[in-house]
């Protein structure tokens, strides 16, 4: 429902293009970088244009924002009850979905950056539980970089809502790019670094495909 909903609305939000270094498998964690409260949406809409509706990962707050948290309920999304002792379940709840060949969409970095600025710039530093779940799961990493959600929505609380009421009339450029799927070495530290230079890799190529001048920096 989720995917269907993000096929829907973002093209009326902007130009989303999409481009694609390899086939995404069945059973992959698909891990993006966070950049603006928009991106999950690009981000799905993106996947279902080449066949994919994953099960998403997101902090468990959202399950209590109304009609939001129905609908990840109902697709059986994994929330993330960070800092409490919960939070390995989401670890074993998306492993089960990964073994039941199911993908699965993880933000590495877990936050939006701290910037009031539409601009892009690179992922900033992972969490160790995409590591962790990958050790656990086999599952194979496929890195994903959007690049353009901050020009639809980013800022303070005023910016953003004005920035998603005018994207319809600015239609700004959007755009996601997959790169190769990637097995990630066993160390917990090494994997991580490893799985954000791959994200990062694959957001240089959406951001130069948007012209933003980060994307050669």
């Amino acid at each position: 429902m989720l995917s269907r909903i993000a096929a829907t609305v973002v093209p009326s939000l902007g130009h989303l293009t999409v481009t694609t270094d390899h086939a995404t498998a069945a059973g992959s964690i698909i891990v993006a970088n966070h950049t603006s409260l928009v991106d999950p949406g690009v981000v799905l809409a993106a996947l279902r244009r080449l066949g994919v509706e994953p099960v998403v990962m997101a902090t468990a707050g959202l399950w209590r924002i109304p009609v939001l948290g129905r609908l990840l309920e109902r697709g059986g999304h994994v929330p993330v009850h960070r800092n409490t002792d919960r939070a390995a379940g989401a670890l074993d709840a998306a492993a089960l979905a990964l073994g039941a060949g199911r993908h699965l969409l993880i933000y590495g970095e877990g936050r939006l950056p701290c910037r009031t600025d539409a601009a892009e710039a690179p992922p900033e530093s992972f969490r160790s539980g995409l590591a962790r779940l990958a050790h656990v799961s086999g599952a194979p990493v496929v890195p994903l970089g959007q690049a353009g959600a901050r020009r639809v929505s980013s800022g303070s609380c005023v910016k953003q809502i004005s920035g998603f009421l005018t994207a319809p009339a600015r239609r700004p450029r959007l755009h996601v790019h997959i790169g190769v799927p990637l097995h990630l070495p066993p160390e917990i530290g090494e994997a991580t670094a490893a799985a954000r230079a791959a994200v990062t890799a694959a957001w240089r190529t959406a951001a130069h495909r948007i012209g933003e001048p980060a994307a050669s920096a």
